[in-house]
Formats: structure tokens, sequence, C-alpha cells
């Protein structure tokens, strides 16, 4: 069982690549008001359990082109499993045994005329650029018509397109382990080892065309383990600890930023039980 808060941060590196497109804006780039890159928890979350699928995890939501059973809807898997006579605790305790991702990020399950809703210990938070991103498109063409041409031309219109991707960024992930909620659920410290390897790791096998191979990559991962279940300092200040070099200049490297922990801070939360783990990202 896991036995102490755990909070951790990644930053991440996007060279021309798109991070997290938005489809209501035309697949750009997601960003804030103010111009910050932005990726949205639920795009950071569907990276971790395919990560955590090519290290033979169970998943429950998993995607389509990764289904790894016959089951085409998550009602039918859980259908699989259980029927409307099932009770609602022995639901929720053996769907937390079963499914890596529902005991680690919670899951509601509206199924069978069901609502049960299990609170998983693992949140993550909207990663967002350290500085504001500059986003370039490109007018892209295909080579052959996807549908018939309806003028002189012989092409068709679908042969035109639009690619939007981020020059240089560099955004930080945040996030935390629950140990309470971890209780409830299951969520083992194997588990916390595990999710630290996938953060690790977190681009690996997600290459697109909108995510070109080496294009993004994790630089840093800082684990921080409290010393009880509570945690030494809240999650807020740990968070406060990353700090990077401000300039004016544009970056186009990691390195330029400068990236580091508030040693005089850091100092005073270790001396209350905080550890800290720095790990290279693959």
């Amino acid at each position: 069982m896991l036995e102490h808060k755990i909070d951790f941060m990644v930053t991440l590196e996007v060279k021309e690549a798109n991070a997290n497109g938005d489809p209501l804006n035309g697949n750009m780039p997601r960003t804030d008001a103010k111009g910050y890159g932005v990726m949205s928890d639920v795009s950071i979350k569907r990276k971790i359990r395919n990560r955590l699928q090519d290290m033979g995890k169970s998943i429950f939501v998993q995607a389509n082109e990764r289904i790894e059973d016959d089951f085409r809807s998550l009602e039918k898997r859980f259908s699989q499993h259980f029927t409307a006579k099932t009770p609602d605790k022995e639901i929720e305790e053996k769907a937390n045994a079963l499914w890596f991702d529902v005991r680690a990020f919670g899951q509601v399950f509206t199924y069978l005329k069901k609502s049960i809703g299990v609170r998983g210990p693992v949140s993550i938070s909207m990663a967002k650029s350290l500085e504001p991103i500059v986003i370039s498109s490109l007018q892209i063409t295909r080579s052959t018509n996807g549908m018939e041409a309806k003028n002189n031309s012989g092409r068709s219109s679908d042969t035109m397109g639009t690619k939007h991707f981020v020059d240089y960024g560099v955004y930080v992930l945040k996030g935390s382990i629950n140990a309470y909620f971890a209780e409830k659920t299951g969520f083992s410290q194997e588990d916390a080892e595990a999710i630290k390897e996938v953060l690790v790791s977190l681009f690996e096998n997600d290459a697109s065309s909108a995510r070109p191979e080496g294009s993004m990559r994790v630089c840093e991962v800082f684990w921080f383990t409290h010393s009880s279940k509570l945690g030494n300092v809240s999650s807020a200040r740990v968070f406060d600890l990353l700090e990077y070099h401000q300039s004016i200049e544009e970056k186009s490297t990691y390195d330029a930023y400068q990236i580091h922990l508030n040693q005089e801070k850091l100092a005073k939360y270790e001396a209350k039980g905080l550890t800290v783990e720095i790990l290279e990202g693959l």
C-alpha cells in the first residue's frame, strides 16, 4: 500500500510539433488567453494509459487503435465482468483490482443502469509552456484525390489542407498522488513506480504526423516523496520550487531555460522530511 504522498513535475520539450491540437480551432495547438501553450490533462492521461498498455498493464479506457480485446465500447468491456445484479461495492472493488487506470485516475461507471463513481489518487494538471509559444502553419497538398473531382481541374477540394505546429516550447506537467485515495482504490507503491517509469518515457511509441518521432521528449522528471500520507508541505509549495531563466530573448534550446529547483526552499522542505529524485527523460 502507498504510505506517502507523492508530487511530481515533468518538463517536456516540443520542436516543430503539434503538442495537443484543438478540434474546435482547426486543430491548432492549444493556447490560453495569453498565448501560452497548453496540453489538456485528458491528452496526457491518454498517453499515460498507452504507455501503461505497452508495459502490459490492464487498461479500461483503451484507445480505439489500441483495443486489446473484442470490445468496441466501454459498456461492453464493463458488461463482460459485471451484471445489473452485481452490488455496487463489489463492482468498485473488482474494477479497481482489474484495471490500472481505474484505481489510478478513477472512473464513473454509468452502465447497466448504474451510477458508480471511483475517485482515483492520481491527479494530473494541464501542461503549460513556460513562455508564450509561436505557432506556424503550412499549406499542404495530397498527391491524389480523396473524392471525385467536380471541376475541370481534375483535383477535388480535399487535396488541400493546413498543418499547424509549435516552433519550439518547453512545457511543465504537474501531478500528485493522494495516499488516502490510494488506500481506497488499492493503488500501491508498485503502481506509483509504474507511473514514474511511464513519465520518463511518455512520448515513446506515440509518434504521428502531428508529432513526428523525436519532435517531443521528456527532459526531466522531478519526483517528490513526502514522509507521511498528509505531506510535509502543500503541493502548491512543491510546484513553486521549479524556477527558470526569464528573459526577453526567444529560446530555442532546453538548456537556455536553465531550469532548476530553488535550493533554499528545497532545503527547508527536506528538513521536514521531503525527498526529491530527479530523473532524466528517456
